[in-house]
């Protein structure tokens, strides 16, 4: 924060929108710009502050909009560049923020940039991308692995050398060590936000440099059968290299030639490595993107223990974050249930940081299961077996009981999760006890209340499946208590302290007044006001 001000990012919810899934307004099943458009008064009543939609730039659609073949033009499958911009202009109006997914380590085969340097060895292009001429024995430069799997050397025969993709091979990896990449890039950047987007997220940030001298990835020692074999080798030579920072340096210098704009991080990485990415003097990404919640296991003492971690390894003056879904992870309702999904809401809406909501998550949407016939997912289909797969996530926001959930009036291009009414806006709408009408109150009362959304954080020690922590600003004091389990629990507070119920998990709990002991219900959460 500067001073006392919080800046809009750090007070803020981020709300993650893929944009093949939100709202079809055309019929065509596939989600669109016109069809976020008609759905920003939900967005506004729900309390979201900014938008981040996942790319939607022009793109062959191998990995469904991460493999762009062209940053500055909207994809015709989502609309126009006028439909943008009539986007971007009435989110405003509303107070929301659009954030750009930005996806800089690597284009389309059909990018004309990557067109032009595989044309010939020495076009000027060439070097914008990773080549290598083939092993001494003719086979690949080396080990390196695809994150959607099998090798990451592509070999073009019509100019006899191999080319890097970190990911399919129509993504080749754009050379990052070349300056002219780099410029390209940091116009495309330039480009958006002179439209007035408020930021960019950015993609897989970890792996925009690669070793010069092509080592091979050592084996990973912790590797063993029925693991992905995209885990049997340590990344040390393809991702998190120690220069990176000075790239991170210069996007946030192109980001803070703007006002108020924001520049966030995706970075898979151990939490001391993660917070490297703030930069040695804050000068790195607003916010390093936070996964911890994603990847721990579900259980109260461990949780603990890595928000502790965390909170201690933030650098001085930088702005925690968290995530508690994504478009590439299984849904927090499939990874914890329905019941603990309510109570990891309340854990997201009140730890110190940004939380980031993943669309429908605040709906309770489940992970979906899809059959092979179902599956558009590339990693799926490279990697089947493992899940990886990533189609379950994905599936289409749940708005009504209409046909296909009122998404399109035509086939969506993957199939509704469930057809339980209840898991539809429309069916929690009204309803106190909806995970709807939880989400609403947690967002409104952590934004009618600094202690909740820029407050200072304190954990209390407590037993078993009970997670406790103490947030306080000017004067203002809340005790958050989550019961992880499925049994009641007893949590008590000093004898002098008295507390009232502000948001509870189960609303009828909501207004009690507590002094002393008190119980947790199973998978419950509360949020108390301390009065004394």
């Amino acid at each position: 924060m500067t001073e006392d001000v919080p800046r809009w990012w750090q007070s803020g919810l981020i709300y993650q929108i893929y944009p093949r899934s939100f709202q079809d307004s055309d019929g065509n099943g596939i989600g669109d710009l016109v069809g976020i458009r008609q759905r920003l008064d939900y967005l506004q009543d729900l309390g979201v502050d900014a938008i981040w939609l996942s790319p939607m730039f022009v793109s062959p659609m191998k990995d469904f909009g991460y493999d762009v073949a062209d940053y500055c033009a909207i994809d015709p499958r989502f609309g126009t560049m006028e439909d943008f911009e009539a986007l971007l202009a009435d989110a405003r109006g509303r107070g929301i923020r659009i954030i750009l997914d930005l996806v800089p380590n690597h284009t389309s085969d059909q990018h004309a940039w990557f067109r032009e340097a595989r044309s010939s060895r020495d076009n000027p292009k060439r070097d914008w991308y990773l080549w290598s001429d083939p092993a001494p024995n003719g086979g690949r430069p080396n080990n390196w692995l695809s994150e959607f799997g099998g090798p990451a050397w592509a070999f073009d025969a019509a100019t006899d050398q191999y080319y890097y993709h970190a990911f399919l091979p129509e993504q080749p990896d754009l050379n990052w060590r070349n300056p002219d990449v780099r410029a390209a890039i940091y116009d495309v950047m330039r480009f958006w936000l002179g439209k007035g987007v408020g930021g960019f997220r950015v993609d897989v940030l970890w792996h925009l440099l690669k070793d010069d001298a092509r080592r091979d990835n050592p084996a990973n020692p912790g590797w063993h059968e029925g693991m992905s074999p995209t885990q049997r080798l340590l990344p040390i030579y393809t991702t998190d290299l120690p220069d990176m920072q000075s790239i991170v340096r210069e996007m946030r210098a192109v980001v803070d030639e703007f006002d108020e704009r924001v520049l966030i991080g995706e970075l898979y990485l151990p939490i001391e490595r993660l917070v490297r990415y703030y930069g040695e003097e804050l000068d790195g990404a607003h916010l390093p993107f936070n996964f911890a919640l994603i990847e721990a296991p579900w259980h109260a003492r461990e949780l603990d223990r890595l928000i502790r971690d965390y909170e201690a390894a933030v650098p001085h003056g930088g702005w925690p974050n968290w995530v508690l879904g994504n478009h590439d992870k299984p849904r927090i309702a499939g990874r914890v249930g329905v019941r603990q999904a309510r109570v990891a809401a309340m854990l997201l809406l009140t730890l110190r940081g940004t939380p980031t909501l993943y669309y429908g998550d605040e709906i309770g949407m489940p992970q979906a299961t899809l059959s092979g016939v179902e599956s558009r997912d590339p990693v799926e289909r490279n990697v089947p077996g493992f899940g990886l797969g990533r189609d379950g996530c994905r599936t289409p926001m749940q708005w009504d009981t209409s046909p296909n959930a009122g998404f399109t009036t035509g086939t969506p291009w993957l199939p509704i999760a469930t057809d339980d009414p209840a898991v539809t806006v429309a069916g929690q709408a009204g309803y106190p006890g909806s995970m709807l009408a939880l989400h609403k109150r947690l967002i409104d009362h952590r934004r009618r209340h600094p202690a909740l959304s820029v407050g200072g954080f304190h954990p209390l020690a407590a037993d078993g499946d009970v997670l406790l922590y103490q947030r306080e600003h000017g004067g203002e004091r809340f005790l958050v208590a989550l019961n992880l389990g499925p049994t009641e629990a007893d949590v008590g507070l000093e004898t002098s302290v008295r507390a009232r119920v502000a948001i509870a998990t189960e609303p009828q709990r909501e207004g009690e007044t507590i002094a002393g002991t008190f119980t947790l219900g199973p998978d419950e959460g509360l949020v108390l006001e301390l009065l004394d």
